[in-house]
């Protein structure tokens, strides 16, 4: 499916624009200000370009692998440890480690409604996919929306709710994201692609759209 035919104003996200970033999707020429960092991941909160988001529940990762790969990965040769390392916690998260507390399906149902409340008022959803302990989107903040404004609202009104519906406390999602720029319309459309196929790459279901909590689903059931 062409990219235009799901973005809602092709001249809107200047999808033109986000050839200027580099091959790690890191914006070429920007001033530091759009730069916002929290842990150890850099985010970028400039508006109007295309953002591919992956979040997840506290428990997804064993702290135990990720100290393992923080040191394979360090000694890496290439010196360019960002794609390898996601390259394994996709893998690691399609593995469903964790309590998986998004296979409940009124919590699925919570975070989607989240995800789609605010679209076309605070930015624009593309595509989307609530897995089992992580979530995917494909996101254009409008100009103005930080990125991290609208993580923190997704997650912090989730978490409450799904919490209270568990009747348990304490963390439930992780707190940092995993963020990267789309340069272009090819690399939109295989992260869309990506994101709707997640769940049969995991096994879950034989089609996209079989997955009841994700853009391609809604998109078959209008």
């Amino acid at each position: 499916m062409a990219a235009k035919s799901l973005i809602h104003s092709a001249g809107e996200i200047r999808l033109s624009n986000a050839s200027e970033h580099s091959a790690t999707g890191t914006p070429a020429s920007r001033p530091p200000e759009h730069w916002h960092c929290r842990g150890r991941l850099p985010h970028w909160e400039g508006g109007a370009i295309p953002q591919g988001i992956t979040f997840r529940l506290y428990d997804s990762l064993p702290q135990c692998l990720l100290d393992q790969w923080r040191n394979e990965l360090a000694a890496l040769a290439d010196k360019r440890p960002d794609r390898e390392r996601e390259r394994r916690m996709d893998a690691a998260l399609d593995a469903g480690y964790g309590s998986c507390w998004l296979r409940v399906p009124r919590i699925a149902a919570l975070v989607e409604g989240a995800l789609l409340h605010f679209d076309g008022q605070r930015y624009h959803l593309h595509a989307w996919v609530v897995m089992p302990n992580h979530v995917h989107v494909l996101v254009t903040p409008f100009a103005g929306e930080p990125l991290s404004a609208l993580l923190h609202g997704w997650k912090s009104f989730t978490a409450k709710a799904a919490n209270k519906f568990l009747r348990r406390r304490g963390a439930f999602w992780q707190d940092e994201y995993f963020d990267r720029a789309i340069r272009d319309e090819r690399h939109f459309n295989a992260a869309l692609v990506y994101i709707e196929n997640n769940p049969v790459a995991a096994g879950l279901c034989a089609e996209p759209s079989d997955w009841p909590f994700g853009s391609a689903s809604r998109r078959r059931n209008g």
